[in-house]
């Protein structure tokens, strides 16, 4: 008898270079901007792709270690040297190492969070959406985030949502009409108000 059951993957490659060319967009006047996460400024969101650029690379890879061991909210992250030379270049390593169908079986670590490589990927996949939204949101920039990784961040965050232990990485759920665009509703399941702007 044979198994049919097939793990579920998704690309992160066009979610991660709509993020990617966000980040482009960037002037450096506006790094010291403010942001729709209270703590970060422009600048501190792009430090933070950076981070989990990295340790969700290496979780994907299962290559356990300093990356995958740091907890996000241990520090405010600061931009280095060369950031526009290296945040395309980790996101873009991101992508392919959720590429290999192994990379969502088993178990992995990010955040220091032991947890199945289908929900490290699923949150992967969320943090490039949400904070792609805020870096937008930020810099005045459009955004279209890529379809199949927008409605996988959706249902992560809905499945979430009423969860008596939800992660303390998300604020309370601000609340949106039912008939909202996707990405709103995504944006709120989040704890964010899909209507913020620079003058908020």
């Amino acid at each position: 008898m044979t198994d049919t059951t097939q793990t579920p993957t998704l690309d992160l490659g066009p979610q991660a270079a709509v993020v990617a060319r966000l980040a482009e967009g960037v002037t450096d006047e506006q790094l010291a901007d403010p942001t729709p996460c209270p703590e970060y400024a422009v600048r501190n969101v792009l430090a933070h792709l950076a981070g989990l650029a990295r340790a969700f690379r290496d979780a994907g890879r299962k290559d356990l270690g300093v990356t995958t061991d740091t907890r996000p909210d241990s520090t405010v992250p600061e931009l280095g040297p060369g950031w526009r030379e290296e945040l395309p270049k980790v996101l873009g390593e991101m992508a392919e190492a959720w590429c290999d169908p192994a990379a969502w079986t088993g178990m992995t670590r990010a955040g220091s969070v032991d947890l199945p490589g289908e929900i490290a990927g699923l949150v992967a996949t969320d943090e490039l959406v949400i904070h792609g939204w805020d870096l937008a949101r930020a810099t005045g920039q459009s955004y279209a985030p890529d379809p199949a990784a927008l409605q996988a961040c959706h249902d992560f965050l809905a499945a979430a949502a009423d969860e008596p232990d939800r992660p303390e990485i998300f604020g309370p759920v601000v609340p949106v009409e039912a008939d909202a665009a996707l990405l709103d509703r995504a944006v709120g399941l989040s704890g964010r108000e899909p209507g913020w702007t620079r003058v908020s």
